[in-house]
């Protein structure tokens, strides 16, 4: 039996009819249309459906819907400001932090987490940071030079 539940998803409200046992991913892909947010293991192994709930990292593929009532939940979608991206984004793009692509919303959406709670992390901190993630194809050199490179801007925009 469907229920209506309220999502705020990236800002926005949303009134809802899901099934008490609806995976979060489910209904950002499936009835937002947010496809940003990766389905991959299924299993809460690899991070690529990471998005933020209150600003902390969850596992949408491990969600149920219902636990996001009320709550504030953040999509890769919801970073950038029109076309201008987030500067984790750019800084992302910038120093080939992004290879196949499946990874990066849920590493971006971790590094964002990172970086509200330790804007000068170290090396180590952000290889913590991101620890939930998989990717497959960097390396994770690159990303962990784009985290820093997020960091160091971040920071200048502060001292401004």
């Amino acid at each position: 039996m469907k229920m209506i539940v309220r999502l705020i998803v990236n800002g926005e409200p949303h009134d809802l009819a899901i099934e008490p046992n609806q995976l979060l991913i489910e209904v950002l892909r499936d009835q937002l249309g947010l496809t940003g947010t990766k389905h991959s293991c299924g299993a809460g192994n690899c991070g690529a459906c990471t998005v933020l709930m209150d600003g902390t990292p969850i596992l949408s593929c491990m969600t149920l819907a219902v636990a996001a009532r009320d709550r504030e939940i953040t999509t890769i979608e919801g970073l950038a400001e029109g076309e201008v991206l987030h500067p984790i984004q750019k800084a992302f793009v910038d120093h080939g932090a992004i290879q196949c692509g499946y990874c990066t919303p849920g590493m971006i959406l971790s590094a964002k987490a990172l970086l509200e709670k330790k804007p000068h992390p170290t090396e180590e901190e952000i290889r913590e940071g991101i620890a939930g993630n998989i990717c497959r194809c960097t390396g994770y050199t690159k990303i962990v030079e784009a985290i820093h490179v997020a960091a160091d801007e971040s920071a200048g925009e502060d001292d401004k």
